[in-house]
């Protein structure tokens, strides 16, 4: 007599088999076997683009960036300028300016907003580094530098807003008024300068904080190595002055053409979003995700 069958939890029946369908395939091993396929199924594209956006951005290169962004503080800084005769992003002006004004506060109106500036600019680099140290693991992660700049092109197309749709006043009244229409946007343009600043930082390339040009000067002509043939860091001290310079010109000629300082922001709100978009496109360090 042939010994009965077992199946690990109890007795079969020699006459007991399981049920299969029309085709013979056994329907109760489906779902563990992955559709029969043998094969563990592919990460969704969801998945990919989680793991992708979780993913810290390569270093290398990345100071192109960077170098990128001194054209846009070259455009709003000689904007701001021409029209409102303070800074938005270099800060060492506005702090000249604003003691000049507390020396003579009835002379002129500049020391109110280069002091908007200023304390406006401490406050977003506040909000920039936490948001860069609390809301991720790692500050090179690539979701939390697209927030950055997509924040940063936000407060830029609000200004520009403000100046395109607001009350429209000459250049020489707008230079001395203190309204909402002249402070608010000097306000939100710099509270988002530092947004560079500190992707700077996080990316480890300290010098390049597109904000700072004094200390840039100083390192390039001091360089023991300043005459040599390969020299990195001193290719990125001449680069960084001279594409500000760039945008500087350019922001200048435009804010007195019919672009005018409205046109300046829209531009620099456009180049924010191309920063975006290469931070989505820019390669992840090699076995680094979230």
């Amino acid at each position: 007599m042939t010994p009965p069958t077992t199946n690990g939890y109890g007795t079969l029946p020699t006459n007991s088999r399981p049920t299969g369908n029309a085709n013979g395939d056994v329907e109760e091993q489906q779902p563990f076997l992955g559709g029969g396929s043998g094969r563990a199924q592919a990460p969704s594209t969801l998945a990919r683009w989680k793991t992708n956006m979780r993913a810290d951005v390569r270093r290398d290169w990345a100071d192109l960036i960077l170098l990128a962004c001194y054209i846009i503080t070259g455009l709003l800084d000689s904007a701001s300028i021409s029209t409102w005769g303070s800074f938005v992003s270099m800060q060492t002006g506005n702090t000249v300016y604003f003691g000049l004004g507390i020396a003579a506060p009835h002379e002129s109106t500049r020391w109110i907003k280069s002091g908007t500036s200023l304390g406006c600019f401490c406050i977003g680099s506040v909000f920039f580094s936490a948001l860069h140290r609390v809301f991720s693991h790692s500050p090179k992660q690539r979701w939390i530098l697209c927030a950055s700049f997509v924040a940063q092109a936000v407060f830029i197309i609000g200004a520009a807003a403000i100046l395109t749709f607001g009350p429209q006043t000459d250049s020489e009244t707008r230079k001395e008024a203190i309204d909402w229409p002249v402070l608010v946007p000097i306000a939100l343009v710099a509270f988002q300068s530092c947004g560079q600043a500190v992707a700077s930082r996080a990316l480890k390339y300290n010098a390049l904080t597109s904000v700072v040009l004094t200390s840039i000067y100083c390192d390039l002509f001091s360089d023991a190595d300043l005459l040599a043939p390969k020299n990195v860091e001193r290719n990125r001290r001449i680069a960084a002055p001279s594409l500000l310079l760039i945008g500087a010109v350019l922001g200048g000629l435009l804010a007195r053409s019919p672009v005018g300082t409205a046109g300046v922001l829209w531009i620099a709100a456009v180049m924010k979003l191309l920063v975006v978009f290469s931070w989505l496109l820019w390669p992840a360090e090699k076995g680094r995700d979230g």
